[in-house]
């Protein structure tokens, strides 16, 4: 059984930092495109960042640039999202995903397999 596992996630003031990871079992990831998306209440669901199998090519959404960081470690099977100077409307459920394509990232439907989220909480 294929599954993702985030965790990391917490309540944190404006300004701190958050490492979310998202443990991927039941099949290797290597190869595939790993990638992060967000959704706030009564939103939908949003691209966050997403890097290739080999982790040489990455993208980010504009509102994050500069601040966080996907990383991946093949070996564990893991991808990792360094987040940094958090905001108050970064909070948010932080879901990770997968597919074998790295294409088309921005794009919820373009993902296979997803996870099950982890609660992102920035106070003022």
């Amino acid at each position: 059984q294929v599954q993702l596992v985030e965790s990391g996630g917490g309540l944190v003031q404006a300004g701190g930092s958050l490492r979310l990871s998202c443990a991927a079992s039941g099949r290797t990831f290597s190869s595939y495109a790993r990638g992060w998306f967000r959704q706030a209440p009564g939103k939908e669901r949003e691209f966050v960042a997403a890097i290739s199998w080999s982790g040489g090519n990455t993208v980010y959404a504009d509102s994050v640039k500069g601040r966080f960081t996907i990383s991946r470690d093949n070996a564990k099977n893991t991808v990792y999202l360094q987040m940094n100077s958090l905001k108050p409307e970064d909070t948010a459920v932080y879901y990770c995903a997968a597919d074998p394509s790295f294409s088309r990232v921005g794009v919820p439907r373009s993902w296979n397999y997803w996870g099950q989220g982890t609660q992102v909480t920035v106070s003022s």
